[in-house]
């Protein structure tokens, strides 16, 4: 495996100054911007991203408008009651995207956020007061209790939502691959886990947060 200096030196060679790769790198949000994010914006979050799936981003952000009037502005409280014949209802707005499982997915998810909330007293509690050395964790976490919150929909939740994570992009698979970390896309837990411990050696060396390394892993990808 290769150590952080490699990867640091490999992308400025590449952008040709540290400033213009700093330019570049993402940043998460802070402990105390996360617990402050209201739970309502947190479903839509997860609701967003869940629709984005397999579609074109622009298209779906460009609906979120009539999505946020047609689920109450995803206020858990009131999202959760929404039942079948509602739903139903809403498979005939033009205004949405209309895929009966995703859309199913929302009141579902609503009562994940409410669940989560009477635990820690907010959604964003959880994101907060998670450790990012055991970030795939937190990944099986939501997808064990959310609705269609597999694969990657997990961790691209986590970055819409400014927690710090590394993303199993198709670019930083290959990188992985290329060290001879994985064979395949990380959806074991064992893949998983040699995956973390690479970003956690790189993060102990660099002091850099997950997401920061996880760019940089995917520049090392010529195309």
């Amino acid at each position: 495996m290769r150590d952080y200096k490699w990867l640091y030196e490999y992308c400025l060679n590449r952008f040709g100054s540290a400033a213009a790769l700093e330019a570049l790198l993402p940043q998460p949000a802070s402990a105390d911007q996360l617990r402050a994010v209201a739970d309502d914006r947190y479903l839509s979050l997860v609701s967003l991203r869940i629709f984005r799936a397999g579609l074109k981003h622009s298209l779906v952000d460009a609906k979120w408008p009539a999505f946020e009037q047609a689920f109450f502005g995803f206020d858990p409280e009131k999202v959760v009651l929404m039942g079948g014949e509602h739903i139903e209802r809403l498979m005939q707005n033009a205004q949405l995207i209309r895929h009966l499982g995703k859309l199913k997915s929302v009141p579902r998810n609503a009562q994940f956020v409410l669940d989560v909330a009477k635990e820690r007293g907010g959604f964003g509690h959880l994101l907060a007061d998670w450790p990012a050395e055991d970030i795939v964790g937190l990944w099986r976490y939501i997808a064990r209790h959310g609705s269609q919150l597999g694969g990657l929909s997990a961790p691209r939740f986590l970055r819409m939502a400014g927690k710090d994570t590394f993303i199993p992009s198709n670019d930083v698979v290959a990188a992985l691959q290329a060290q001879g970390i994985v064979d395949r896309v990380p959806s074991s837990q064992r893949d998983q886990a040699a995956v973390q411990a690479v970003f956690n050696r790189w993060h102990s060396e660099s002091g850099r947060p997950l997401c920061q390394l996880s760019a940089m892993l995917a520049f090392t990808v010529n195309h």
